[in-house]
C-alpha cells in the first residue's frame, strides 16, 4: 500500500466501487459493484491493470481531490467535466497526476456514473470478498470530505493514451430475454411494451429505475397473484399501476411484481447510464442470440487494449512540456556519455 489521495469535497453519490459480491443472494445480499462495470474494464485497459481493482464510482457528481503521491489515473464512464489544477483533461484517456495537484470533478455531460481510476487500484475496506460499498445493505459508506484514499502500489506503465468507446450514455435500444413471467402478458401488451419509446424518470438509484410510458401501463391478465421469489439485476418489475422498473446492481433479491422480461447483462450499462429524460426501447431476443452477445461482449472487454490510442495533447497547454522525449533518437552529439566522438582520427 502506498499513500493515496485526499479528499476535500465529494458529490453524495461517490463510492469504492469493484466487481461485487456474486453468490450471496441465498444471504438476501445483491451483487452490488459498479452500476456499469465496463466502464471498470476500460479504465483497467488504459492503465494495464487487472479489472476487478476497485475505483471512485461517481453518481452524477465528483469532487475534489488531490494526490499525496505521484499516481496515474484514468477517466472512464459518464464523461464529466473535469480538470488539473485548472487544465482541462480528455475522458476515456489516462493521466499523470503529480503529487499535490488538485482534480477537480464537476457534473456529468451525459450519462450517470463516471469513474476515477489510479493505477493499482484504490484500497478499499474488503468485506465478504469485495471493496464495494452497498448503501442500501449498509456495507460501507460514501465518501466525504477529509477522507483519505490509500491506493495499492502502482507497478507503473503507460499514461497519455485514449480508448474511443461508443455511446452508451444517452439511452437507446436494450435486448431482453423472456422471464418467468413473460407469458402472463397478453401478446399484444408484450408487442406494445417493444413498440414504446420510454423515458427515464428522474427517480432511480442504483437499486433501480422507473421508466415512464407515453401511455398507459402494462397489465396481465391473471391479476396480480404472484408468489415473491428470486430476482436479479436486469429484471423488469411492472408494479400495480402497471408502470416498469428495471432492477440495477443493489436491487433487492426476492420480489412478487410480475417481470415483463430482463435486459441482457451486457446491455444493462445503457439502462444504468440512462439520463432523466433519455429514451429507452426494449427488444426481445431469443437465449441463442443473447448468449451470442454476452460471448461477444466478454471478448470485446478483454481485447479493449487493441483500441488504446495515443492522447494528442496542445503543446501549448502542457506546462511539464521540457519533461517530454519531443523528438525520438536525438541525442547531443556524443557517442558515449562522457566521451566525444571522434570525427577527424586524430582522437581529439
Amino acid at each position: 500500500m502506498s499513500e493515496g489521495i485526499k479528499v476535500l469535497s465529494a458529490g453524495p453519490g461517490v463510492t469504492v466501487q469493484d466487481r461485487g459480491r456474486p453468490g450471496w443472494l441465498n444471504a438476501g445480499l445483491s451483487r452490488g459493484g459498479a452500476a456499469d462495470p465496463l466502464a471498470l474494464s476500460e479504465g483497467a485497459a488504459l492503465l494495464e491493470h487487472s479489472d476487478d481493482l476497485p475505483a471512485l464510482e461517481m453518481a452524477g457528481m465528483g469532487g475534489a481531490f488531490v494526490a499525496q503521491t505521484n499516481l496515474r489515473l484514468a477517466l472512464t464512464g459518464a464523461p464529466m467535466q473535469v480538470t488539473l489544477d485548472g487544465e482541462r483533461l480528455a475522458w476515456n484517456a489516462s493521466h499523470h497526476w503529480p503529487a499535490g495537484a488538485r482534480l477537480s470533478v464537476g457534473g456529468t455531460v451525459s450519462g450517470g456514473y463516471g469513474y476515477l481510476h489510479v493505477g493499482g487500484g484504490f484500497m478499499g475496506h474488503a468485506q465478504l470478498g469485495a471493496c464495494s460499498v452497498h448503501l442500501s445493505a449498509g456495507i460501507g459508506r460514501a465518501v466525504q470530505a477529509g477522507d483519505a484514499l490509500a491506493v495499492r502500489c502502482d507497478p507503473g506503465g503507460p499514461v497519455d493514451l485514449a480508448l474511443p468507446v461508443e455511446d452508451r450514455f444517452n439511452g437507446g435500444i436494450v435486448r431482453i430475454v423472456e422471464s418467468l413471467q413473460t407469458h402472463l402478458f397478453a401478446q399484444n401488451e408484450r408487442d406494445r411494451f417493444t413498440a414504446t419509446t420510454f423515458r427515464r424518470d428522474t427517480r432511480g438509484n442504483r437499486m433501480g429505475l422507473r421508466l415512464v410510458p407515453p401511455e398507459g401501463g402494462f397489465h396481465i391478465d391473471s391479476g396480480r397473484t404472484i408468489l415473491s421469489e428470486v430476482i436479479v439485476p436486469g429484471d423488469i418489475q411492472i408494479t400495480g399501476d402497471g408502470t416498469p422498473f428495471v432492477l440495477l446492481c443493489e436491487c433487492q433479491t426476492t420480489g412478487g411484481y410480475p417481470r415483463i422480461g430482463t435486459v441482457l447483462p451486457c446491455d444493462l450499462p445503457i439502462v444504468a447510464q440512462a439520463p432523466a429524460g433519455a429514451p429507452l426501447r426494449f427488444r426481445f431476443v431469443g437465449l441463442d442470440e443473447a448468449t451470442a452477445a454476452e460471448r461477444k461482449a466478454a471478448s470485446a472487454r478483454q481485447t479493449l487494449v487493441r483500441n488504446l490510442r495515443p492522447l494528442i495533447r496542445d503543446p501549448h497547454t502542457i506546462s511539464d512540456l521540457l519533461s517530454y522525449q519531443l523528438i525520438s533518437g536525438v541525442t547531443a552529439g556524443y557517442a558515449d556519455i562522457g566521451e566525444k566522438e571522434d570525427t577527424d582520427g586524430t582522437g581529439n
